[in-house]
């Protein structure tokens, strides 16, 4: 369902891989992503890869959200339960707020896809300074599961009942 009087408000959205091994040369996730909200009609804030290390993670989303042109942040890889996995450990600090469904209806969504693999997945979202981040697994169909299950639509003020882009104005309350 989509309200079409409110039309749409493009947001600036940055984008982060984690990972020891990806470039710009193969870092499908990032590109799916960062297709997925330019054709969806949103401006790349900015882009970055860093390795699977908690305080490169923290420093670059800290950095992204005292920004106040950046009103979303994406990141990819480092939600598994290896060792170096730790992006939700990097940013779980940082958050004023969980959205704890996110991290729910991600897995159910992924459940249909790959079935009880998906347990392993600790997606994660929530709010810090007014910025919505958003911390997806590291593969590719798992981003694009993201993107075209939840945030598509919860990033489009047109979507109803309600959705993320409406509330941004009120993430400072």
């Amino acid at each position: 369902m989509a309200n079409e009087q409110a039309g749409f408000l493009p947001l600036s959205i940055a984008v982060l891989t984690v990972s020891d091994s990806r470039t710009e040369a193969d870092d499908k996730s990032g590109d799916l992503l960062v297709a997925r909200l330019q054709d969806a009609g949103h401006h790349l804030a900015d882009r970055q890869i860093v390795p699977d290390d908690i305080y490169r993670v923290r420093e670059v989303v800290s950095r992204w959200i005292v920004d106040e042109g950046v009103k979303v942040v994406i990141s990819t890889g480092g939600t598994g339960i290896t060792g170096r996995d730790t992006t939700p450990e990097a940013v779980l600090p940082l958050f004023d707020m969980r959205v704890d469904g996110f991290g729910e209806l991600f897995r159910q969504l992924s459940f249909e896809e790959i079935g009880s693999s998906s347990i392993q997945s600790r997606a994660v979202a929530g709010v810090a300074n007014a910025t919505l981040l958003f911390v997806l697994p590291g593969s590719s169909g798992a981003c694009r599961t993201a993107w075209d299950g939840i945030l598509l639509k919860q990033l489009d003020r047109r979507h109803k009942p309600c959705n993320f882009v409406s509330l941004i104005p009120r993430l400072r309350e």
